[in-house]
């Protein structure tokens, strides 16, 4: 095996998290029927690689590769570092074969989640998106090859009066300047996109509830809540989960946790930790849920049911602002094109006028 078959057995395996999941929950039930973690993997390559008639299958190449790792006294969770996006190794990183199981659904769990969440973001930001982009696309068309022949019959004569003198205006602009709108629209949509996980400021606190930063938070403190929640069903502790967690985000989750954990430090439940933040994360709901079973027993129990029900609010709540912003959006468009084709008839109106 070379190392080109292995770099494509890895990308397979990262990229197919349908098929990964389903080998996670495959890889969880033996374990739960007696198999020990050796021979569930040898189980698994032999149906990945139809009893070895096709052994350079990537699934099954993985497989073998977490058999050779773990033979060589490595833990789960180094075994398959790398092979797997980060957030799943952490997941299963504290369990022992004991909990690994558990640790292993409790991946499908989360996973499945950040899914639901994510397919539901790109819903909220990609239609707004596009008709942000058509409003620009009309204006700049229109600029170009609508006005421009009207303005030529008109000649110089004619004193552009309301939505024709912004048309033309707008059309003289574009000509010259249309390169501004593209890098404009570009570096506006870029700044955004940067500042979603790098921005950590205080004021960050104030633009998370506006989008596209609320979108942002909302995926990101569901996908904390299922991972914080996961570690503790098996056994993690909660300042350690926080710092796990911590050190593998990304700056804006990594600045909110940091302080977290130090109010933890300080004796404070994890409830009462997160509204010191003053970052209203992941929400007043939550952060009260989070306050009052903190300190009761069964936490870890409150604490899944707690990440289950805010995940199906947060798709809901995304919902609701993606058909809010795509409302938006329309009038936008609605308004840009009302406006070219009232200017349009005042061109011509103003036009016939000065010829006659």
């Amino acid at each position: 095996m070379n190392q080109l078959e292995l770099w494509y057995a890895k990308l397979v395996f990262r990229l197919n998290t349908e098929k990964r999941m389903a080998t996670c929950r495959k890889l969880a039930s033996l374990l739960r029927n007696d198999f020990t973690l050796i021979d569930a993997l040898e189980r698994l390559e032999m149906i990945e690689s139809k009893n070895g008639s096709k052994p350079n299958e990537p699934f099954a190449i993985v497989m073998r590769q977490w058999q050779k790792n773990l033979e060589r006294g490595m833990s789960f969770s180094d075994a398959t570092r790398g092979w797997v996006p980060a957030n799943e190794t952490l997941l299963v990183t504290s369990g022992n074969l004991s909990n690994l199981a558990t640790a292993l659904e409790n991946v499908g769990r989360v996973v499945d989640g950040s899914q639901r969440i994510s397919r539901a973001m790109t819903s909220a930001i990609a239609y707004p998106l596009f008709l942000l982009a058509l409003t620009f696309g009309i204006i700049i068309m229109v600029g170009l090859y609508l006005v421009p022949p009207l303005a030529e019959v008109a000649g110089t004569n004619v004193v552009w009066r309301g939505a024709a003198g912004s048309l033309v205006w707008m059309s003289e602009f574009s000509i010259h300047y249309w390169y501004l709108f593209a890098i404009g629209f570009a570096s506006v949509i870029g700044v955004m996109w940067l500042s979603l996980p790098n921005w950590a400021g205080a004021l960050r606190a104030k633009f998370d509830k506006l989008p596209p930063w609320n979108i942002y938070k909302i995926q990101v403190s569901v996908g904390w809540l299922m991972s914080l929640s996961a570690m503790v069903a098996a056994g993690v502790t909660i300042p350690d989960a926080m710092r796990m967690l911590a050190d593998n985000s990304n700056r804006y989750l990594r600045r909110i946790l940091e302080r977290a954990i130090h109010f933890i430090a300080n004796g404070d439940n994890l409830g009462v930790a997160l509204s010191h933040t003053k970052r209203n994360f992941p929400d007043d709901e939550i952060i009260g849920d989070l306050t009052i079973y903190a300190d009761m027993t069964g936490f870890d129990e409150n604490l899944s049911r707690i990440a289950n029900d805010y995940l199906d609010e947060s798709v809901r709540k995304m919902e609701k602002i993606s058909n809010t912003l795509n409302s938006l959006g329309i009038l936008l468009v609605s308004a840009i094109i009302a406006w070219v084709v009232l200017g349009t008839f005042q061109m011509q109106d103003q036009i016939t006028t000065g010829l006659s």
